[in-house]
C-alpha cells in the first residue's frame, strides 16, 4: 500500500497563521492559528513530517478563503469541504459527520452528540476523545461541542480552552458566568 502524499500551505488570517494539509482525496489536517508562520509550520509538520509545501488546488484555495472569512467573524460553513481523514473507526466517522452538521453560532454537548448517535451517556467520553483527536479542528467544528452544563470542556489546540472561547465569541456565542441580574426596586 503506497503512502499518501501530503501537501501543505501556511497562510495568514486575522487571528494568526494557520496551516492546511491535503492529499488527492481531500483536506487531511488543519492547524489553528499561532502567532508565527514558523510555529504553525512546526506544529503541522509534527503530525505530517513528510508533507511538502505546494500551491493548493482550487478546493483548498476555497477552504483557505473560508477560514480567512471565519477569523474575520463572518459566518462560514465548512460542511461541504472534502476531507481525507484516513483510517478512522466507524464511531469516530459518525461523530465527525454529526459534528460537521452543527451550524455557525450553535453549540451542543458531548452527551447530546452521543445521544444523537443513538449511544448512551457513557459514549460522551468517546465523543470527547474524537474531538481531542480531530485532525481538522474548525473544519470539523469541535469548538462547538461543550461539556455538560455549558462548561467549555477541553480543547487540545494551541491556546486551549481560551482559544475555544475566542472562536465561539467570533460566532456570537458567549460562555461564562451568567450576567448579574439587575436588581429592580419595586416602587
Amino acid at each position: 500500500m503506497g503512502r499518501t502524499a501530503h501537501r501543505y500551505l501556511i497562510f495568514d488570517t486575522a487571528a494568526g497563521f494557520c496551516g492546511i494539509a491535503w492529499s488527492a482525496r481531500g483536506i487531511t489536517r488543519f492547524q489553528l492559528p499561532t502567532k508565527s508562520a514558523e510555529a504553525t509550520e512546526r506544529l503541522l509538520l509534527r503530525r505530517l513530517p513528510e508533507a511538502k509545501p505546494q500551491e493548493p488546488p482550487s478546493e483548498v484555495v476555497e477552504a483557505v478563503a473560508e477560514v480567512k472569512r471565519y477569523f474575520e467573524g463572518k459566518e462560514t460553513d465548512f460542511s461541504g469541504l472534502a476531507l481525507d481523514l484516513g483510517e478512522q473507526d466507524a464511531l469516530f466517522k459518525q461523530i465527525y459527520a454529526a459534528t460537521r452538521k452543527i451550524p455557525w453560532g450553535r453549540t451542543t454537548t458531548y452527551g447530546a452528540l452521543a445521544k444523537e448517535l443513538g449511544a448512551g451517556p457513557e459514549a460522551a467520553r468517546d465523543v470527547g476523545q474524537a474531538m481531542a483527536k480531530n485532525p481538522v479542528a474548525l473544519i470539523i467544528p469541535c469548538h462547538r461541542v461543550l461539556a455538560a452544563g455549558g462548561k467549555v470542556g477541553g480543547f487540545s489546540a494551541p491556546g486551549g480552552a481560551s482559544a475555544k472561547l475566542r472562536m465561539l465569541e467570533l460566532e456570537g456565542v458567549h460562555i461564562g458566568p451568567p450576567e448579574p441580574a439587575q436588581q429592580s426596586l419595586g416602587f
